[in-house]
């Protein structure tokens, strides 16, 4: 058995590929950058060239593949999925874990492109459509499923990094608003479960974390795997989007009309994506903290 792993050196690709490895499993890493995965993957692991925008690469990234764990996480994925997963059929691969996200269990808000619902809710109404279309590719291929749904990855605490190392300070607004965070690791766990055992097929998990941290206590935690103190300071939402505002990094208002309505959303009590405790039925065990996460990426704000 060969699995496949498609953004396999991205922040969960990377764990899935190390869980695949730990559990004695042939695999097969496909990136866009071959000459640089080796320095960040497992030794042994077989690296080969592969692009969801590139269809000549798909057969001999596919050729004696029989798992794949899916990632198409790129602007032509609605696209190419279906496609892919054609030619990944017809090369005799029998089972897809589907990296998807928890947008695709949203109720039905309407198109994308109807311009009288609000920025934020085109936005999640994209999201829903780009994530389910893929789901139901797999479900209707014949194939074996397992759609894995992570909710707000840890990762996004990345952003901060650059003024923690520089400031110390995190400007920012609604500290309060929060959700429980997942650690990548937990979402790889998962999808190595579903590929190498067969008792979660047919099944769709949004994993999550343990319980929701607000962005002020992201920051406390953050500073306590630093061993420093740090601050978060609020602004306003206006004043966010002055400072934020960076059209030649992508940060433009088009981005800033949804960017902010999605961090308000975390007032909500349980966050924009409430924990479901999938990680530790399936597990046995809790998932891990957001204290956890920063211990293991403290290299990142220093």
């Amino acid at each position: 058995m060969t699995v496949l792993v498609t953004g396999a050196t991205g922040n969960i690709g990377k764990h899935v590929v190390r869980g695949l490895v730990g559990a004695g499993q042939p695999v097969r890493a496909m990136t866009r950058t071959p000459e640089s995965a080796a320095t960040r993957l497992p030794a042994g692991v077989a690296i080969v060239a592969g692009d969801f925008e590139q269809p000549a690469t798909w057969e001999p990234a596919l050729a004696g593949v029989d798992r794949v764990h899916l990632f198409p996480f790129a602007d032509p994925a609605p696209a190419a999925g279906p496609s892919f997963i054609e030619v990944a059929v017809a090369a005799g691969v029998r089972r897809f874990v589907v990296h998807s996200a928890a947008a695709a269990g949203f109720d039905y808000l309407g198109e994308p492109d109807d311009l009288s619902l609000s920025a934020l809710d085109r936005h999640l109404a994209d999201e829903r459509q780009w994530h389910l279309s893929l789901e139901q590719a797999v479900a209707a291929s014949g194939a074996e499923w397992t759609h894995v749904r992570p909710g707000l990855l840890a990762t996004w605490a990345l952003a901060w990094a650059d003024e923690i190392r520089t400031t110390g300070t995190v400007r920012a607004p609604f500290p309060q608003a929060g959700n429980p965070l997942v650690h990548e690791a937990d979402v790889a766990e998962v999808a190595v479960a579903a590929l190498i055992t067969d008792a979660h097929l047919g099944q769709v998990y949004t994993i999550t974390g343990p319980t929701k941290i607000t962005q002020e206590e992201q920051v406390r935690e953050i500073g306590v795997a630093l061993g420093r103190e740090l601050r978060l300071v609020e602004l306003t939402p206006e004043a966010a989007r002055q400072e934020w505002l960076d059209p030649a990094q992508g940060m433009d208002d088009e981005l800033l009309d949804w960017l902010l309505p999605t961090i308000e959303l975390g007032l909500a009590p349980g966050g924009a994506v409430p924990a479901t405790g999938d990680f530790e039925r399936i597990t046995g065990r809790p998932p891990r903290t957001f204290a956890q996460w920063a211990r293991d990426h403290v290299e990142d704000f220093r």
